[in-house]
């Protein structure tokens, strides 16, 4: 049972609460705190996005906000030319501000680095004439495939500054991934690492990244190592263009790399992603639009401030580390905070002891995360002196209102606004949330668009639904930080984004982000999530996200994933797979009580077939649920493709438990 840690009380007093408003001490310090901004972006639309654009140094100024002329291959800003490095470095360096910190560095075992401002110009300045002299150019494609060490925003920073766009892969990703996307960016130039640290022990990176530059194609014309491990190490031998960090860097001491004009439009970054066919996509992420829209948001959602120290505990390898550990908060001063490590080691109070240990203002992380601390119960945030923080978010996936209300009370001390932000890779940065200083927040909502962002719930004919209802989430207005198309595929781009409720002969382009959705009579939306990730039970459209959130609302209940199996009578039916927390078991009781809770919070309807009980669900190694094996589980099926998993045999566990 429960170990007394305060969650009976949070259950009486917070349960039936279904709206919090900021308190008057945050309103009185926010960056946004005037309402009316919702109504100026509206009457001043597109030119309110120079608040957006005003907040970077240009080198040229634009004269034009938003050309709109070959929608949807909008372009932001289109004639102005500036510099993300020098936008995230030199102004700070060059405005008084070189000695406040820009990059607070944890590791696994406890290590720190901090680089202030100064120190972050010179090295990235340094790597900057590294790449040149390695023969890199501008517009060629750098891919960093690295863990969350700080000579990767280091080399991000020095890609900008030379005007070479960089691919960052993720370090979890195998080595057909790397070689896949070095090979559909056309990229020859590599940094990466020779390992890192995971749960203690050392990871050898640099043999899974020779493996996969044995399958580039065009062949790799340089490669960069850092050493991590030192002593640690695997004892690996540079090939002849391979080159260590250090000694290049050793080279290229004090040297100083002029920051290239790029215009606007010109791409600052490739990012990956999933793709329905398979293939992933490179989305293509521009200079100017994409740094004035995270570093509004930033500014605008995250509170950020020049004297604020932040962290965000994505990886860097993702799109949220982009744009909330790099380039957001140093574009605008402020000190981000990196750890290299998972939240549980080498105890459960990890995060928390490093949110003691810097005095963390702003806290970003994901729901997946707040569920685990849940399961681990409010004993290890008590530990630590958490009072610092001001702000705290989440991102990744919707957030419960079980969840939401954990992570209020034990960790923000119910005196910190949340931010539930919903945006993906394609958008560049946040799009539905609630300004903290300014919007009641809703647990479990995320919230109403942002102030300049068009977003609507249609149904399948594009019409807006009446509040309560279902439909499909649509972005019927351009934002600065959108993707401008998928990299050497237009074709692509305005099938997979664009296709489903444009009408082109109108030159009317509406944004499918492909996400089921319900909007309130507030204006505030909630996300269902994927359409792919709808059931249809006896011809009811039932979102996953919904079903799972009713669960996790039960008492006891950590995490829960719904997926469909298929049903004789019902077409699909519901399956459902369940983490207990700590001191419950899975007894029929439990099992009755998840299914009371469904139907109790959205209907008979959605009463689950089966509640599978697990100690774990099957992850990918970056933490994302790999439900596609669940619904095989559900169907009796073979299953497919197990590699990519962090835990395996947890997929053979969970067969054993599901009756057929």
């Amino acid at each position: 049972m429960p170990d007394g840690d305060g969650d009976g009380e949070l259950e009486a007093r917070l349960v039936e609460q279904e709206t919090f408003e900021p308190p008057e001490e945050f309103v009185e310090q926010a960056n946004v705190s005037d309402e009316s901004i919702y109504e100026e972006f509206e009457a001043d639309w597109p030119r309110s996005w120079t608040r957006a654009a005003d907040l970077l140094d240009w080198e040229t100024e634009y004269s034009q906000v938003l050309d709109e002329s070959n929608g949807p291959f909008y372009e932001w800003f289109a004639d102005g030319t500036l510099n993300a490095s020098y936008n995230c470095v030199d102004r700070h360096v060059e405005n008084g501000d070189k000695n406040r910190v820009a990059i607070k560095w944890e590791g696994e075992h406890g290590e720190t680095r901090t680089y202030t401002y100064q120190d972050l110009y010179r090295e990235v300045n340094e790597f900057a004439a590294t790449l040149r002299d390695l023969g890199v150019e501008e517009d060629d494609v750098v891919t960093l495939y690295m863990p969350m060490v700080p000579e990767l925003p280091i080399a991000m920073l020095a890609c900008a500054r030379i005007g070479a766009p960089h691919s960052v892969v993720f370090a979890g990703f195998s080595a057909d991934a790397l070689a896949t996307r070095m090979n559909s960016a056309d990229s020859r130039y590599l940094v990466t690492c020779d390992g890192y640290y995971r749960r203690g022990d050392p990871l050898d990176h640099l043999a899974k990244a020779n493996e996969g530059l044995e399958g580039v194609d065009h062949g790799v014309d340089a490669t960069v190592v850092v050493d991590r491990l030192g002593d640690d190490g695997f004892g690996h031998d540079l090939k002849g263009n391979q080159h260590d960090w250090d000694d290049l860097l050793d080279d290229h001491q004090g040297d100083r790399i002029d920051p290239v004009e790029r215009d606007a439009e010109d791409m600052l970054f490739l990012m990956y992603t999933s793709g329905t066919t398979g293939e992933p996509k490179g989305v293509k992420h521009t200079t100017g639009g994409y740094l004035a829209y995270t570093t509004w948001t930033s500014h605008a959602v995250l509170d950020l401030k020049p004297e604020d120290t932040y962290w965000c505990s994505a990886d860097i390898g993702w799109i949220t580390g982009h744009s909330y550990i790099v380039y957001g908060p140093l574009s605008l001063g402020t000190t981000t905070v990196m750890y290299e490590g998972t939240p549980d080691y080498p105890e459960r109070d990890r995060l928390w002891e490093i949110v003691e240990k810097y005095a963390v203002d702003v806290f970003y992380t994901a729901p997946t995360a707040i569920r685990a601390f849940m399961k681990w119960g409010s004993a290890y945030p008590k530990r630590h002196d958490l009072s610092s923080l001001r702000l705290l978010g989440t991102v990744g996936e919707p957030i419960n209102p079980r969840a939401w209300k954990w992570y209020y009370k034990h960790i923000g001390d119910e005196a910190c606004p949340i931010v539930d932000t919903w945006w993906q890779t394609e958008t560049g940065g946040m799009m539905v949330t609630t300004l903290p200083g300014v919007g009641t927040m809703k647990p479990g909502s995320a919230g109403p668009p942002l102030p300049g962002i068009d977003a609507k719930v249609v149904d399948t004919a594009g019409e807006e639904v009446e509040a309560g209802r279902a439909g499909y989430l649509t972005v019927e207005k351009p934002w600065p930080g959108m993707l401008r198309t998928l990299y050497q595929n237009d074709e692509r781009f305005v099938q997979e984004y664009w296709q489903e409720y444009s009408d082109p002969d109108a030159d009317e382009w509406v944004y499918f982000p492909e996400d089921g959705a319900k909007i309130d009579d507030d204006g505030y939306i909630t996300i269902l999530g994927r359409v792919d990730d709808v059931l249809n039970v006896s011809g009811h459209r039932l979102g996953t996200m919904e079903i799972e959130s009713a669960i996790v609302g039960v008492e006891g209940v950590a995490e829960a994933a719904v997926v469909g199996g298929e049903h004789e009578v019902k077409g699909e039916a519901v399956y459902a797979y369940v983490i207990l927390e700590d001191g419950y078991e899975g007894t029929e009781e439990m099992r009755e009580a998840i299914i009371e809770g469904v139907e109790d919070g959205i209907g008979p309807i959605a009463r689950p077939e089966q509640v599978i009980f697990t100690p774990e669900l099957p992850k990918t190694r970056s933490g994302k649920i790999m439900r596609r094996l669940l619904e095989e589980i559900a169907n009796g099926e073979e299953l497919g493709d197990t590699t990519t998993l962090r835990n395996p045999d947890i997929v053979t566990e969970i067969q054993g438990k599901v009756q057929r």
